[in-house]
């Protein structure tokens, strides 16, 4: 059972989210349904609070002229290269951004997107949802199909 609080905690975290703890899970030898279930469960759970407090954290960083003078870049990249897309489609970008298995995306950039861009909150949780789900289908057979080659 310990092996699922470590998926569960994986699954939280930044980087890893869903994406390495179900292939962790799978190759671990643990029940698919439950590894998928967990890793969806941990991977969405932090995506509340990044939302809800985004704002308040961004007002505390700011406080270091640097880290604001950082923010501002990341900010304004961020904007160059999403505006157009994010604006248009809007909680249909954040579902597929989110759904998308590869580094960088996911439901904390997801979630920081939805903050950045000032979408409203329960629609965003809801497009992250979705996506995280799609991810954990999509990394699931990968992983299953992967352990099936080997």
């Amino acid at each position: 059972m310990i092996e699922y609080l470590y998926l569960f905690l994986i699954s939280m975290l930044p980087i890893a989210e869903l994406r390495g703890a179900i292939p962790l899970g799978i190759y671990w030898g643990l029940s698919p349904i439950l590894v998928f279930i967990v890793a969806i469960i941990g991977n969405i759970l932090p995506v509340p609070f990044i939302l809800l407090f985004a704002e308040s954290i961004e007002k505390y960083l700011r406080k270091s002229e640097k880290i604001s003078n950082m923010l501002d870049w990341l900010f304004e990249r961020t904007y160059k290269k999403a505006d157009e897309k994010v604006r248009r489609w809007e909680y249909l970008a954040l579902i597929l951004f989110v759904a998308i298995p590869l580094p960088g995306t996911g439901a904390w950039a997801g979630s920081l997107i939805a903050y950045l861009f000032k979408f409203d909150i329960k629609k965003s949780m809801l497009s992250i949802f979705v996506g995280v789900l799609i991810a954990g289908v999509i990394v699931l057979i990968a992983s299953l199909g992967l352990l099936n080659i080997f």
